[in-house]
């Protein structure tokens, strides 16, 4: 459809198209919980990037220049930063996640705005990250994984028949849309989507938005997102729930620039509240577009148990490990990290373990929802980080994902790789060394854990997989990793 349908809502239209037609800056999210904004940006400034500031987003940069993208650098693939846009980077503030809550991310792939959600938490707290699509759940475990994000419960299903017997503090639906808001990606140039496009997409946001309201607690809030201008998949859409569902419009009082909710469109008008609503548009951020509308659910006396969410058992249900032998991998395992690397044990303050399939699980989810959903069309993907596997003489081995997130906490065990022995290692290849070292090892480059070694006789070998060895490797050698995960950009 034509975006000349939206010139009489658009404040400042020839802004609007300028925009739309550039390209779109490259902005990063920090990962606040594994890093510091000053300590980030002296690293990058330190290789040669220029960033600025994101007004009223404090956890943001935009890169004004630089030698090579972000992602193509080591902080990137260690999951210090996170590339998003800085219109995609409003929602999670405007949801307010605190601490120890419970969450629920309803289309959560590829895990922008979940993760973001994860690092206001500060990890603590339930975080139910639900998506459809098992190509897309994939790129969210890649990232929730190499953020470090603990309390992240990834579940396949598709939102609207998800379980309804647990409740939620608060619930973002960042439905699926048409995508409009996504126009810089093709110059401007909008997907080209029919009306009978619209009515269909919009009738899964109206379902996904009323699962949202039920799954809710009494004052618990709601955030609906888009990432399109048209008001038939916005407005309109929460013009009716706003109609007879139990829930209150709050305005939304955003720190960076946007419009307001229209109250009418071609003639038809909408809840007269949804002024409070937010349009964000290209030129407003220099950015993509995005619609939120934030909703506070009343007590209707229907709502879900607190009583369904219960604590996470030390064996994943169904798996045929018993609980004895559980803790005693548990033990093992601690014993490695404690013991073999030195880690504080206030690093693993209040943090759970999980047997699944022979491995173990770190998480820091003191509930879930299971104990009381009932069987469906849903399944567990993951919960937390794998974090333990054990040889087949039964000794413990740290991931990579569990060595990168201990990282600074590695005091002892570690050796640290020059460039050309790192490069080595990644081709599969030892690399002698005078001093004595024994059993596992911390390989550590620039500084930074980045993944599991063991010495041998014939000096230390990486026990990093291939694909982290190949995107490695490419770091090394200033090309940037292979496989990249999928972001918001």
């Amino acid at each position: 459809m034509s975006l000349d349908r939206y010139r009489s809502i658009i404040p400042d239209w020839p802004a609007f198209v300028a925009a739309s037609e550039r390209p779109e800056p490259q902005v990063f999210r920090v990962r606040t919980g594994r890093i510091s904004l000053e300590a980030l940006r002296e690293r990058l400034e330190a290789q040669g990037y220029r960033l600025r500031d994101m007004e009223g987003q404090p956890d943001f940069f935009l890169v004004e220049d630089g030698p090579r993208p972000v992602s193509f650098g080591l902080e990137h693939w260690l999951g210090l930063l996170y590339v998003q846009q800085a219109s995609t980077g409003v929602a999670a503030p405007a949801l307010a996640p605190r601490p120890g809550e419970q969450i629920l991310d309803l289309c959560a792939a590829p895990g922008g705005k979940t993760t973001h959600a994860a690092d206001l938490m500060h990890d603590r707290g339930s975080l139910v990250a639900v998506d459809v699509s098992g190509a897309r759940i994939r790129g969210l475990l890649g990232n929730t994984y190499r953020l470090g994000h603990t309390n992240v419960l990834v579940v396949e299903a598709d939102g609207r028949d998800l379980p309804e017997e647990a409740c939620f503090d608060r619930v973002l639906v960042d439905a699926p849309c048409s995508g409009e808001g996504t126009l810089r990606r093709r110059r401007g140039h909008p997907p080209n989507q029919s009306r009978r496009f619209l009515g269909y997409v919009a009738k899964m946001q109206d379902a996904l938005l009323r699962k949202a309201i039920r799954v809710s607690r009494p004052g618990g809030t709601i955030l609906y997102v888009t990432c399109t201008f048209a008001p038939e998949e916005n407005e309109a859409v929460v013009s009716r729930v706003l109609a007879d569902a139990p829930v209150e419009l709050e305005p939304l009082d955003l720190p960076v620039p946007h419009a307001p909710g229209l109250t009418s469109f071609e003639g038809k008008p909408f809840d007269p509240r949804l002024e409070g609503a937010a349009r964000i548009y290209p030129h407003h951020l220099d950015s993509g577009g995005l619609f939120l509308a934030r909703l506070r659910k009343l007590d209707d006396g229907l709502s879900p148990s607190e009583a369904a969410w219960g604590p996470v058992p030390t064996v994943f249900p169904g798996d045929p490990m018993d609980a004895a032998e559980a803790e005693r991998l548990v033990g093992l395992g601690l014993e490695s990290v404690l013991g073999r690397f030195g880690v504080d044990p206030a690093r693993l303050e209040g943090m759970g373990w999980m047997a699944r399939g022979g491995r173990l699980w770190l998480h820091g989810a003191p509930a879930w929802p299971l104990a009381g959903w009932r069987p469906g069309a849903w399944r567990v993907v993951s919960l937390g980080l794998r974090a333990m596997e054990f040889d087949t003489q039964g000794r413990a081995r740290p991931t990579n994902d569990l060595m990168q997130w201990l990282g600074p906490s590695v005091g002892e065990g570690g050796v640290d790789l020059s460039d050309a022995e790192l490069a080595e290692l990644c081709e599969g290849r030892p690399v002698p060394r005078q001093e004595r070292l024994g059993g596992l090892l911390a390989l550590r480059w620039r500084g930074v854990v980045v993944g599991r070694g063991v010495t041998t006789r014939d000096g230390i070998r990486s026990e990093i997989s291939k694909a982290m060895a190949s995107d490695l490797k490419g770091i090394v050698e200033g090309r940037g990793p292979v496989s990249r995960p999928p972001s918001d950009e």
